[in-house]
Protein backbone atom coordinates (compact mmCIF):
# COMPACT_ATOMS: atom_id res chain seq x y z
CA UNK A 1 0.00 0.00 0.00
CA UNK A 2 3.01 2.19 0.99
CA UNK A 3 4.66 1.56 -2.24
CA UNK A 4 1.51 2.11 -4.10
CA UNK A 5 1.00 5.44 -2.37
CA UNK A 6 4.57 6.69 -3.37
CA UNK A 7 4.07 5.63 -7.34
CA UNK A 8 0.70 7.92 -7.21
CA UNK A 9 2.67 10.72 -5.86
CA UNK A 10 5.53 10.15 -8.45
CA UNK A 11 2.99 10.12 -11.04
CA UNK A 12 0.87 13.42 -9.97
CA UNK A 13 3.98 14.78 -9.59
CA UNK A 14 5.27 14.12 -13.15
CA UNK A 15 1.86 15.26 -14.50
CA UNK A 16 1.33 18.83 -12.65
CA UNK A 17 5.15 19.63 -12.24
CA UNK A 18 4.92 19.89 -16.66
CA UNK A 19 2.06 21.74 -16.50
CA UNK A 20 3.23 24.06 -13.44
CA UNK A 21 6.30 25.04 -15.32
CA UNK A 22 4.14 25.25 -19.06
CA UNK A 23 2.18 28.10 -16.55
CA UNK A 24 4.76 29.70 -15.67
CA UNK A 25 6.70 29.69 -19.30
CA UNK A 26 3.30 31.67 -20.75
CA UNK A 27 3.87 34.43 -17.79
CA UNK A 28 6.97 35.57 -19.59
CA UNK A 29 7.07 38.66 -21.25
CA UNK A 30 9.47 40.35 -23.98
CA UNK A 31 9.38 44.23 -24.41
CA UNK A 32 10.84 46.72 -26.31
CA UNK A 33 10.84 50.64 -25.29
CA UNK A 34 11.81 53.74 -26.46
CA UNK A 35 13.22 56.53 -23.18
CA UNK A 36 13.80 59.55 -22.46
CA UNK A 37 16.76 59.71 -19.86
CA UNK A 38 18.19 62.99 -18.27
CA UNK A 39 21.13 63.31 -16.41
CA UNK A 40 21.11 64.06 -12.33
CA UNK A 41 23.52 65.55 -10.00
CA UNK A 42 26.92 67.48 -11.54
CA UNK A 43 28.70 64.38 -12.57
CA UNK A 44 26.21 63.62 -15.50
CA UNK A 45 24.87 67.53 -16.26
CA UNK A 46 28.23 68.63 -16.66
CA UNK A 47 29.09 65.96 -19.46
CA UNK A 48 25.84 64.62 -21.09
CA UNK A 49 22.33 66.16 -22.33
CA UNK A 50 19.58 65.41 -22.36
CA UNK A 51 19.18 61.95 -24.45
CA UNK A 52 16.79 59.47 -26.77
CA UNK A 53 17.20 55.51 -26.80
CA UNK A 54 15.83 52.44 -26.45
CA UNK A 55 16.18 48.97 -25.58
CA UNK A 56 14.67 45.39 -25.36
CA UNK A 57 13.52 43.70 -21.85
CA UNK A 58 12.80 39.90 -20.89
CA UNK A 59 11.18 38.84 -17.79
CA UNK A 60 11.58 35.32 -17.17
CA UNK A 61 9.34 33.79 -14.68
CA UNK A 62 11.00 30.49 -13.06
CA UNK A 63 9.18 27.40 -11.95
CA UNK A 64 9.20 26.86 -8.18
CA UNK A 65 10.06 30.62 -7.01
CA UNK A 66 6.88 32.68 -6.37
CA UNK A 67 5.28 34.16 -9.55
CA UNK A 68 4.78 37.28 -8.21
CA UNK A 69 8.79 37.83 -8.25
CA UNK A 70 10.64 37.14 -11.44
CA UNK A 71 14.39 37.90 -13.15
CA UNK A 72 15.01 40.22 -16.33
CA UNK A 73 17.35 40.70 -18.47
CA UNK A 74 17.33 43.87 -20.30
CA UNK A 75 19.70 45.59 -23.33
CA UNK A 76 20.01 49.51 -24.17
CA UNK A 77 21.42 51.55 -26.38
CA UNK A 78 21.07 55.25 -25.65
CA UNK A 79 22.41 58.16 -27.79
CA UNK A 80 23.89 61.23 -25.85
CA UNK A 81 23.68 64.23 -27.01
CA UNK A 82 27.20 66.41 -27.11
CA UNK A 83 27.80 68.54 -24.72
CA UNK A 84 30.34 71.85 -24.70
CA UNK A 85 32.11 73.40 -21.28
CA UNK A 86 33.56 76.79 -21.94
CA UNK A 87 36.41 78.17 -19.47
CA UNK A 88 37.73 81.46 -19.73
CA UNK A 89 41.08 83.10 -18.61
CA UNK A 90 40.19 85.40 -16.31
CA UNK A 91 42.81 87.71 -17.60
CA UNK A 92 43.10 88.01 -21.30
CA UNK A 93 38.84 86.50 -21.67
CA UNK A 94 40.21 83.71 -24.25
CA UNK A 95 37.81 81.25 -24.06
CA UNK A 96 38.28 77.31 -24.56
CA UNK A 97 35.81 75.07 -25.03
CA UNK A 98 35.64 71.08 -23.70
CA UNK A 99 33.08 69.36 -26.17
CA UNK A 100 32.57 66.08 -25.56
CA UNK A 101 30.27 63.14 -27.29
CA UNK A 102 29.31 60.30 -25.65
CA UNK A 103 27.21 57.06 -26.73
CA UNK A 104 25.86 54.45 -23.70
CA UNK A 105 24.99 51.10 -23.33
CA UNK A 106 23.84 48.92 -20.87
CA UNK A 107 23.03 45.10 -20.32
CA UNK A 108 21.44 44.87 -16.71
CA UNK A 109 20.01 41.68 -15.24
CA UNK A 110 17.88 42.30 -11.98
CA UNK A 111 14.67 41.17 -10.36
CA UNK A 112 10.93 42.84 -10.94
CA UNK A 113 8.19 41.88 -8.38
CA UNK A 114 4.73 42.39 -9.45
CA UNK A 115 1.97 40.30 -11.08
CA UNK A 116 2.76 38.08 -13.87
CA UNK A 117 -0.51 36.71 -14.86
CA UNK A 118 -2.90 38.71 -16.93
CA UNK A 119 -4.10 41.20 -15.01
CA UNK A 120 -6.05 44.18 -16.22
CA UNK A 121 -3.67 46.34 -14.57
CA UNK A 122 0.10 45.46 -13.68
CA UNK A 123 2.32 47.97 -11.17
CA UNK A 124 5.68 46.45 -10.99
CA UNK A 125 9.00 47.59 -9.34
CA UNK A 126 12.71 46.30 -9.83
CA UNK A 127 15.80 46.38 -9.10
CA UNK A 128 19.04 45.38 -11.54
CA UNK A 129 22.25 45.59 -11.67
CA UNK A 130 24.54 46.58 -14.62
CA UNK A 131 27.22 46.30 -16.94
CA UNK A 132 27.70 50.02 -18.97
CA UNK A 133 29.78 50.98 -21.46
CA UNK A 134 30.40 54.67 -22.54
CA UNK A 135 32.07 55.36 -26.22
CA UNK A 136 33.41 59.26 -25.24
CA UNK A 137 35.28 61.41 -27.70
CA UNK A 138 36.26 64.59 -26.35
CA UNK A 139 38.10 67.38 -28.67
CA UNK A 140 39.36 71.00 -27.15
CA UNK A 141 38.26 74.10 -29.38
CA UNK A 142 39.53 77.53 -29.12
CA UNK A 143 37.07 79.23 -31.03
CA UNK A 144 36.91 82.23 -33.44
CA UNK A 145 33.97 84.81 -32.54
CA UNK A 146 34.07 86.06 -36.30
CA UNK A 147 34.65 83.31 -38.03
CA UNK A 148 33.69 79.08 -36.99
CA UNK A 149 35.93 77.80 -39.53
CA UNK A 150 39.23 79.66 -38.04
CA UNK A 151 38.54 78.03 -34.75
CA UNK A 152 41.26 75.58 -33.49
CA UNK A 153 40.68 71.88 -32.77
CA UNK A 154 42.56 69.18 -31.18
CA UNK A 155 41.41 66.25 -30.60
CA UNK A 156 42.21 64.32 -27.30
CA UNK A 157 41.08 61.08 -27.29
CA UNK A 158 37.77 58.44 -28.15
CA UNK A 159 37.98 55.90 -25.88
CA UNK A 160 35.32 53.34 -24.29
CA UNK A 161 34.47 52.80 -20.94
CA UNK A 162 33.19 49.72 -19.06
CA UNK A 163 31.84 49.87 -15.46
CA UNK A 164 29.60 48.75 -13.32
CA UNK A 165 25.94 50.16 -12.26
CA UNK A 166 22.83 49.62 -11.00
CA UNK A 167 19.10 50.81 -11.53
CA UNK A 168 15.72 51.56 -9.71
CA UNK A 169 12.38 51.20 -11.75
CA UNK A 170 8.82 51.96 -10.90
CA UNK A 171 6.15 51.22 -13.32
CA UNK A 172 2.87 49.39 -14.33
CA UNK A 173 0.97 48.68 -17.96
CA UNK A 174 -1.88 47.35 -18.99
CA UNK A 175 -2.60 44.39 -20.32
CA UNK A 176 -4.91 43.83 -23.30
CA UNK A 177 -6.11 40.72 -25.31
CA UNK A 178 -4.76 38.72 -22.72
CA UNK A 179 -1.49 38.03 -24.67
CA UNK A 180 -0.32 41.93 -25.14
CA UNK A 181 0.48 45.31 -22.92
CA UNK A 182 1.30 48.37 -23.18
CA UNK A 183 3.14 50.56 -20.18
CA UNK A 184 5.97 52.45 -18.78
CA UNK A 185 7.38 54.03 -15.76
CA UNK A 186 10.62 55.79 -14.13
CA UNK A 187 13.97 54.20 -14.06
CA UNK A 188 16.60 55.73 -11.47
CA UNK A 189 20.32 54.96 -13.32
CA UNK A 190 23.71 54.91 -11.41
CA UNK A 191 27.13 54.17 -12.95
CA UNK A 192 30.65 53.97 -10.96
CA UNK A 193 33.90 55.48 -11.67
CA UNK A 194 33.47 56.96 -15.05
CA UNK A 195 36.68 58.12 -16.76
CA UNK A 196 36.01 61.35 -17.66
CA UNK A 197 38.63 62.38 -20.49
CA UNK A 198 40.44 65.77 -19.96
CA UNK A 199 44.09 65.13 -20.93
CA UNK A 200 46.01 64.39 -17.53
CA UNK A 201 43.48 66.00 -15.47
CA UNK A 202 41.31 63.19 -16.28
CA UNK A 203 39.02 62.58 -13.52
CA UNK A 204 36.15 60.08 -12.40
CA UNK A 205 32.96 61.00 -12.18
CA UNK A 206 29.79 59.03 -11.25
CA UNK A 207 26.93 59.88 -13.00
CA UNK A 208 23.13 59.21 -12.37
CA UNK A 209 19.86 59.61 -14.75
CA UNK A 210 16.78 59.77 -14.49
CA UNK A 211 14.90 58.20 -17.47
CA UNK A 212 11.20 57.73 -18.43
CA UNK A 213 10.33 55.02 -20.46
CA UNK A 214 7.16 53.96 -22.57
CA UNK A 215 7.16 50.06 -23.50
CA UNK A 216 4.99 47.01 -25.78
CA UNK A 217 5.14 43.74 -24.32
CA UNK A 218 4.18 40.37 -25.81
CA UNK A 219 3.61 37.73 -23.00
CA UNK A 220 5.49 34.50 -23.99
CA UNK A 221 1.67 32.45 -23.64
CA UNK A 222 1.05 34.29 -27.84
CA UNK A 223 3.39 32.52 -29.00
CA UNK A 224 2.18 28.96 -27.52
CA UNK A 225 -1.19 29.33 -28.28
Amino acid sequence: MRALSVVLALTLAAVLLPLDARATYESGRISIYGAYMVPRGMGAENYSDESWGGGLRVVLPIPGIPSFVAPVVGFEIINMLSETIEFRDRVTGLAIQQQTNQDYTRLSLGLEAGPHVPFPLRPFVGVNISLVTYGISTDVVVPDDYNRENEIRQHLDSERHWVFGYDLTLGGDINFFTHYSLGGGYRYIKAHSLPQSLGDGSVDVSPEYGQIFVEFGVMFSAFLD
